[in-house]
């Protein structure tokens, strides 16, 4: 008797309060509220809005990239718990990712970030023209900026002055001028250093180089292997590049403009766009 007594105030215990499937049932329903929530969001809203509710997701599930937002002036939604209240009001921004920074704020760093290099760009230049006097060397190099983004020193070698036709090995008359341009690269130590080698349009006749591309290109080797090997330039900090005859500067149809296409560039980046 004591036994069924027993048995039975159990059963009543576990019997008071709501059933335990009831939590899970409740947790499902939250859930799927929140789904058709986020549905309804989605249905009614432009791709300025669908951008700042990824944020928001990004924060809550980790899914998408970017910061927090939220709907109107109230809670995020957030771990089953999203807001009801004036949900066809425009979004009140917590957070941005990049794509949603205002256009004209993009505009002014960009205009920031130009206007930087050319202030750099351009001390760079002065202070090469100032050693290129020093070392008279003012007949034998051009010297110029980046026009387009001001982001390098462009110091511009006739072919000629350097190389006999259809060769690449430089000229031993030509190495005390091409040794006074590497002491002014080595005062941009670190600085990222581009030698390209440059041709005209005539093919070549030496059977050593089977194209201009291949003559530019061990041209340009040549030239940055003495700045290594000589000047002591890092060679983690140069690369050499052959360009054969597709970027002239002149005509190629007169014997003028076909020498100054036979050209060594040599391009001496700035801090900001050195790796």
């Amino acid at each position: 008797m004591v036994k069924r007594l027993a048995r039975k105030k159990k059963t009543e215990e576990a019997s008071a309060g709501a059933p335990l499937w009831m939590n899970t049932f409740a947790d499902l329903m939250n859930l799927l509220l929140c789904f058709f929530v986020l549905l309804f969001a989605f249905s009614n809203v432009d791709q300025e809005k669908f951008d700042q509710v990824a944020a928001s997701l990004s924060s809550s599930f980790s899914i998408f990239s970017g910061g927090h937002s939220s709907i109107g002036d109230g809670q995020l939604i957030n771990m089953g718990v999203s807001q009801l209240n004036d949900f066809n009001q425009y979004f009140t921004n917590m957070g941005q990712t990049i794509d949603s920074v205002d256009g004209e704020k993009i505009d002014e760093l960009k205009q920031l970030l130009t206007e930087a290099n050319k202030a750099e760009t351009e001390k760079m230049y002065e202070n090469i023209t100032e050693m290129s006097g020093q070392y008279n060397l003012d007949k034998y190099l051009d010297i110029e900026t980046d026009k387009t983004g001001g982001q390098y020193v462009l110091i511009n070698i006739s072919g000629s002055l350097l190389y006999d036709s259809g060769k690449a090995q430089l000229k031993s008359e030509a190495l005390p001028i091409f040794s006074k341009v590497g002491d002014i690269l080595k005062t941009y130590k670190g600085y990222r250093i581009s030698v390209i080698g440059h041709t005209d349009n005539v093919p070549v006749t030496s059977g050593i180089y089977r194209s201009n591309k291949e003559l530019s290109s061990a041209r340009a080797i040549n030239a940055a292997e003495y700045l290594i090997d000589v000047k002591g330039i890092d060679p983690s900090n140069i690369e050499w590049i052959g360009r054969g005859e597709y970027d002239p500067i002149a005509d190629n149809s007169s014997e003028a403009g076909r020498s100054k296409n036979r050209r060594i560039e040599i391009r001496i980046y700035n801090s900001l766009n050195t790796n």
